[in-house]
């Protein structure tokens, strides 16, 4: 019986890309025979021209500086596994493009500026990349467009990412983002420029139409993904609990767009009063109000940001349906302060105004309420600690860099979108409420654009009084 005998094991035979496979004839069977695939250049209808608008308005506003904006990368997850990616979105806002590894370099030119943006090449058959890299070899990530179908497809110049460092290396002092990588910002003498991001959050606050259009589609779909989530409560409530829904949302959001805009909230009975519950490993209570607090991110990466209390069962208690009512009444006291002229904070100051006169009335609070509302007092926020609403756009809380006067100061002015969020959360071990409290948590929030002469709520498809969201409950869950 002849024995077969095995060679020297070849350089590589793991599962990780092979950063050099030292065969030459393996090097050219993966050479050849390639047929050249269709690529589609990943672009929203829209998004060049709405971005190069973005940037004449950046222009205008920071004058004769260069600015560096970059994409970013994936960060690291464990190991050598990634998160995915997600454009910068100051990078976005101004190029429309969602290129890892890009950067935007806007050169000062007489009164304007001309962009060039800097992209790293597919890696393509013949390049020993295209199987070896698996950030970017098209084996590992698919066919990818060529850097002309990138300039084709954004009106824009378009450059290798290798000739970034020559045109860094003649822009001393030029303005960077607070995406540009910190080495690079000091290996080429750029400046990470406050006034920079402060001026991209000031011009992000007012969205153009497209931008608008882009936020519906985002509100819309969002409102669909609360239908789906209420149609798995009885999976839930059967034992498949908070996360059942999570994911099921999470799935209608990476269906309809490009995911969740931010990590989706479902919290059951004493988790409801949490704000920010994401680790939804809780059970849903069919008898408890359950708290959602979620967002489609298109894929233009706009997002909403909605919240809905709804009572499982179909109907809220008689206490939870108090509760419930003064975040109601709240909740429309704050929308009707946007307006056009209003300052950006009267909504706040509305709606913590009828919580504080709320909770008095409920014998919780020891003070006045003229005393809980000064600034020395703010007693009532103990069960509504946070804040009343936001900014919202490319980032779920938008504009972040924008200072106290733009942010908070300035009037409203239309082509604001923003949130209105006010809440009550009574938590299971919080011994200052009474018994019948504890555990109930409520939040309304829904997403307002500012009109010429008002403001429209983009997420109205959704009921926001009790009656109204019992009843839509009861048509969506299934055989209820």
């Amino acid at each position: 019986m002849s024995q077969h005998t095995t060679p020297d094991r070849p350089p590589y035979a793991g599962t990780r890309a092979p950063r050099l496979v030292e065969s030459a004839a393996f090097n050219a069977q993966m050479a050849r025979g390639w047929a050249a695939p269709d690529v589609v250049v990943p672009v929203t209808p829209g998004a060049p021209a709405a971005a190069a608008a973005h940037r004449e308005r950046l222009s205008a506003r920071i004058g004769a500086s260069d600015v560096v904006v970059s994409a970013g990368h994936a960060s690291l997850r464990n190991g050598d596994v990634q998160h995915g990616f997600r454009a910068d979105s100051d990078f976005v806002w101004l190029t429309g493009a969602q290129a890892e590894g890009g950067v935007l370099v806007l050169r000062a030119s007489g009164g304007s500026h001309d962009a060039t943006l800097y992209l790293p090449p597919p890696a393509k058959p013949g390049d020993s990349a295209f199987f070896g890299d698996a950030a970017y070899g098209e084996l590992w990530v698919g066919p990818s467009p060529d850097l002309s179908d990138w300039a084709e497809a954004f009106g824009i110049t378009v450059e290798p990412l290798s000739a970034l460092d020559a045109a860094l290396g003649t822009m001393d002092g030029a303005l960077a983002a607070p995406s540009v990588d910190g080495a690079v910002v000091r290996r080429f003498g750029l400046e990470a420029s406050a006034e920079l991001a402060r001026a991209l959050s000031d011009l992000r606050m007012i969205k153009d139409d497209w931008e608008i259009a882009q936020l519906r589609e985002a509100v819309d779909h969002t409102v669909t993904g609360f239908e789906a989530v209420v149609a798995e409560l009885p999976r839930a409530i059967g034992g498949l609990g908070e996360r059942w829904l999570q994911g099921t949302f999470d799935r209608h959001a990476r269906t309809f767009g490009n995911g969740p805009g931010y990590t989706t909230i479902v919290g059951s009975g004493p988790h409801a009063p949490t704000l920010h519950w994401v680790r939804c490993d809780g059970p849903v209570l069919p008898d408890m109000p359950l708290l959602l607090d979620m967002g489609v991110e298109a894929s233009s990466l706009y997002t909403a940001d909605v919240t809905r209390t709804i009572p499982p069962s179909g109907s809220f208690s008689p206490v939870q349906r108090e509760v419930h009512d003064l975040v109601e009444k709240a909740h429309r006291a704050g929308m009707a302060q946007i307006r056009p002229g209003v300052e950006y904070l009267d909504f706040h100051f509305a709606s913590m105004e009828v919580i504080a006169q709320g909770l008095h009335d409920w014998d919780l609070l020891d003070v006045s309420v003229d005393e809980a509302l000064s600034p020395g007092g703010q007693q009532h926020r103990r069960w509504l600690v946070c804040g009343i609403g936001h900014h919202l756009g490319l980032d779920v809380h938008d504009c972040a860099h924008s200072d106290y006067p733009a942010y908070q100061a300035a009037p409203l002015a239309p082509g604001v979108v923003m949130t209105v969020e006010p809440g009550l959360y009574f938590h299971a071990h919080d011994e200052t409420v009474p018994p019948e409290l504890r555990g109930i948590g409520v939040r309304l929030e829904d997403d307002l654009l500012v009109t010429a002469d008002g403001a429209e709520v983009l997420s109205d498809a959704l009921p926001i009084d009790a009656a109204g969201i019992e009843r839509w409950t009861k048509e969506r869950i299934p055989d209820a």
